[in-house]
């Protein structure tokens, strides 16, 4: 009791097999500051989401030059915009993730996006916008967070045969976990009966 009262309870939780992760994604902080969470505390990953974003876009000077390098292209709306930047961050934490990505056998160093919460109901979509994210980042260690709605539960089984790591997130129920669970198990079963591989696909369950 003693030595675990001196020592950093956040690293000791690797000990339990526990990972924690930051809620938290800001363009200032992609740096320095993550990197002395990351070896300081054993930060294991990152989520994201449009709130997160909107709060770290919308106060300070972060995203100021972003915001005029593409405005002044002229051809992008508020919502294009937004996004080029959250894809630009969520590259930078995934680059600065990935060395625990590989250390720890992909379980862990994963960074979230998540989809439109304007399209929980809707599961094309939700497949293609995952898609699109996931090919916009072009990362290993990245996860598209889809929520475990009536729309998003088929969403889920494919984007699992397509090899995409996801983050269900919006799980209140027993009953709605375990339709995630048989999603998943189902896209893993469909892509090894086409051939392809199903090692390295991630997914976790936000309940």
């Amino acid at each position: 009791p003693g030595e675990m009262a001196t020592g950093n309870s956040l690293k000791q939780m690797e000990g339990y097999g526990q990972s924690p992760w930051l809620d938290f994604i800001q363009r200032s902080f992609i740096g320095p500051k993550l990197q002395e969470i990351i070896d300081r505390d054993g930060l294991k990953g990152i989520t994201s989401n449009p709130a997160i974003f909107e709060k770290a876009m919308g106060s300070g000077t972060d995203y100021d030059d972003g915001f005029k390098a593409l405005a002044e292209k002229g051809d992008m709306d508020a919502l294009d915009i937004y996004e080029a930047l959250a894809v630009q961050d969520i590259q930078a934490a995934c680059d600065m993730m990935l060395p625990v990505y590989e250390a720890t056998g992909k379980v862990d160093g994963y960074v979230s996006i998540e989809v439109s919460p304007y399209l929980a109901l809707h599961t094309d979509e939700t497949i293609a916008e995952a898609r699109r994210l996931w090919k916009a980042v072009g990362r290993p260690n990245l996860m598209v967070k889809v929520p475990g709605t009536e729309g998003g539960i088929p969403a889920i089984r494919a984007l699992i045969e397509d090899g995409i790591n996801i983050n269900v997130t919006l799980l209140f129920a027993q009953s709605a976990y375990k339709e995630v669970a048989e999603a998943f198990i189902a896209g893993l079963e469909a892509r090894k009966q086409a051939g392809k591989p199903v090692d390295g696909i991630a997914s976790v369950a936000s309940f």
